[in-house]
């Protein structure tokens, strides 16, 4: 708190001594509406203008992220719309894109993936923003370009690169919670060579949210991230790009009053890109990426003996060689192929597990003078585990007028099975259940037996003697860009995304202590449907307004069939007579709202070089559980509420080099423990910006 109260004094006195100051004509952020002519990467693997592309897509830029003052990847991603920050079990928060769930969210930072799934979620609040130039998100499946778990859709965060001459940032913020964010960047370009470098540190006293327990909502923690890159140009024709990235945090580890550790998160990746440019036509890349996550933990009793220890350790290298090809302005082609190697080694897992796979796209794109944009995509990938995959894509826009235009897409999408799924060998010490991966039943079911801790056999050990099957996805987009007038853009998408071989768990036996044998099987099919809304309204030069809406219907086929046949009931009370349910009792998946909100009011006074902007982010009512116990969530289980999450941020620049800023996320102090512990209730904080 003493880091607080500094901060904001400084803050405080600072502003009050430059708005006695003549103003500055400089303007280093303004609040112009973005209109769409800024290029994107990720949707077609090529630089296009983000107005031009065919498919769903956002842009959020350097300067949304600053107006905004977030310091973490989660923060910025949830007041987008169509996403939503959801924790799991465990608490750590993943991303909901159209309704389905972080696991099939494909996350890329420079367009290589970031791997870390301990339990199918991808922790978002490891990336700092500190040094992001952009964030892209193509919505609806991506396997086409990128393979595995774009099944949803992608997030390709792109990292700052050298700029020319020297230069440099220092930025702080100081926040509740004792919460510190410190980052320091340096750049340097001059004729052939660029180097960048970047490091942050982030730490946390943690917070509790529930006073009756004898362990923090969320436990103290530090972490650190640095970030460098080279790139080379050896000539106009040839150029290398080098970058390493590495990530630790430290955190607390209680599970009660009786037992207390710690747990720790190491990350690396190095990334090198060599371009070859044989003429305005034809280009190659040759690309080379190889991560590692590791995660340990450990518990002590009061003794100080070791009660327990896990640790998780993923690897993950991919080769790559593309070459783009454009014989005229009307044509292009891109080509690939590469492979990919991976492993897991982790605790309560069957074996050593790897993943070797090879694959092969293309991609055909023709533009004829900024009215009609056709693309056709296609890969084929090969694995050492699961049945061969087939991914087309099919997308198209044409430009009526400077007002109108459409675009659709159809998309296919894959998620394999994941190491857990097949290979997992956990029973909890305290329940007495286990879960067994597919691929390790047959091996570990005859060894339970042998042991006298199976009852009863429910599913016959043949079943697994086959291949756990990839998930699949077919997703439809259906777009309309309107730019009624040069103050106002809508965008309007309609989208419906069905996954079949959905994995699921099931009971396959009993054990002597009276608890279950779980595994994993193909089975349901499942769909999200709805529409996304977003429009910019520029009212003046200094004042913006844009929002976004998403409604959604997310729902399990096989249930709403069940649903419409009159095979579902409930109870009102636990003894009161059953009555059966109808379709349109069905409320749909668990965790999913029928409608989501945000909105954003920036002002920028040019007098005082100042910005400002309020935003809200409202979700609907959603259920976390099967109160009734028939299998379903219905009209007669307990729902989650909705709510709204107000922010404010003010920041100031002085002098062109310096900015001070100041907010308030959650001013309205929201929380709800018990069903959602991944909001902490009001955040305030002051920060410093300094360019050199």
């Amino acid at each position: 708190m003493r880091c607080l109260r500094l901060s904001l004094l400084i803050l405080f006195c600072g502003t009050q001594w430059l708005f006695s100051q003549a103003p500055t004509e400089v303007v280093l952020d303004s609040t112009e509406v973005e209109n769409l002519n800024e290029v994107i990467i990720s949707a077609t693997r090529t630089k296009r203008q983000l107005a031009s592309v065919p498919l769903p897509t956002q842009l959020i830029s350097t300067k949304a992220i600053a107006a905004a003052n977030s310091i973490r990847l989660n923060d910025i991603l949830e007041e987008q719309t169509g996403l939503l920050m959801v924790p799991d079990y465990g608490g750590v928060e993943g991303l909901q894109m159209q309704g389905l769930d972080s696991q099939y969210n494909l996350i890329l930072i420079d367009g290589v993936r970031l791997i870390g799934r301990s339990a199918g979620t991808l922790d978002l609040s490891r990336v700092t923003v500190g040094n992001i130039k952009q964030i892209e998100i193509v919505k609806g499946p991506s396997s086409s370009l990128y393979g595995n778990e774009a099944l949803a859709g992608v997030v390709n965060i792109i990292t700052q690169t050298p700029k020319t001459g020297f230069g440099g940032r220092f930025y702080y913020r100081g926040g509740t919670f004792s919460s510190n964010d410190l980052s320091t960047e340096l750049s340097y370009k001059k004729d052939k060579l660029g180097l960048y470098a970047f490091v942050n540190r982030f730490s946390n006293e943690g917070y509790d949210l529930v006073d009756s327990d004898d362990v923090n909502t969320v436990e103290p923690f530090h972490n650190y991230t640095f970030n460098t890159k080279i790139n080379y140009e050896f000539s106009e024709k040839v150029k290398l790009f080098v970058s390493g990235r590495l990530y630790r945090q430290v955190q607390d580890n209680v599970a009660s009053a009786s037992y207390d550790g710690e747990s720790q998160i190491d990350e690396w990746n190095f990334h090198s890109k060599l371009e070859l440019k044989f003429n305005e036509s034809w280009d190659s890349q040759f690309e080379f990426y190889a991560t590692t996550y590791k995660a340990e933990e450990f518990l002590n009793d009061t003794a100080g003996n070791l009660f327990s220890y896990s640790d998780f350790k993923q690897r993950f290298l991919r080769p790559e060689f593309r070459n783009v090809f454009k014989p005229n302005a009307q044509n292009s082609f891109i080509a690939g192929v590469g492979m990919q190697f991976e492993s897991l080694q982790r605790t309560d897992f069957f074996g050593y597990p790897k993943f070797n796979s090879s694959y092969l796209y293309s991609q055909y794109e023709y533009t004829k003078n900024d009215e009609f944009n056709l693309i056709l995509g296609l890969r084929f990938d090969r694995h050492n585990e699961y049945t061969s995959q087939l991914s087309p894509k099919a997308a198209a826009r044409y430009k009526f007028n400077d007002k109108l235009a459409v675009k659709g897409s159809v998309s296919y999408g894959f998620k394999t099975p994941d190491f857990r799924q097949l290979y997992f060998d956990f029973t909890n010490a305290t329940v007495g259940y286990t879960v067994l991966g597919y691929n390790a039943v047959t091996t570990l079911i005859p060894e339970l037996e042998a042991n006298g801790d199976i009852a009863s056999l429910l599913v016959p050990l043949s079943v697994f003697e086959g291949n756990l099957k990839p998930e699949r996805s077919i997703g439809y987009n259906f777009g309309i860009d309107l730019g009624i007038d040069p103050k106002l853009k809508i965008n309007l998408n309609l989208f419906r995304n069905e996954i079949s071989n959905l994995i699921d768990t099931r009971v396959i036996a009993r054990k002597t202590n009276g608890q279950n044998v779980f595994s994993y099987y193909n089975l349901n099919e499942i769909y999200t449907q709805g529409l996304e809304f977003n429009a910019s309204l520029k009212f003046n030069k200094n004042t913006v307004l844009t929002t976004g809406y998403q409604l959604l219907y997310a729902k399990d086929k096989k249930a709403v069939q069940a649903f419409k046949n009159g095979e579902v009931f409930a109870r009102l009370t636990p003894t009161s007579p059953a009555f059966a349910l109808s379709k349109k009792d069905y409320f749909g998946l668990l965790n999913r709202s029928r409608h989501m909100l945000n909105f954003k009011l920036s002002y920028h006074m040019q007098k005082w070089n100042l910005d400002s902007n309020i935003r809200a982010t409202y979700r609907s009512k959603f259920g976390l559980y099967d109160n009734n116990g028939n299998g379903y969530l219905d009209a007669y289980d307990t729902f989650v509420s909705g709510y709204s999450i107000f922010d404010f941020a003010i920041n100031k620049t002085i002098f062109e080099h310096c900015k001070l800023g100041f907010g308030m996320d959650n001013f309205l102090d929201f929380n709800d423990p018990q069903n959602i512990s991944n909001i902490a209730g009001r955040i305030v904080y002051g920060n410093v910006t300094i360019i050199f």
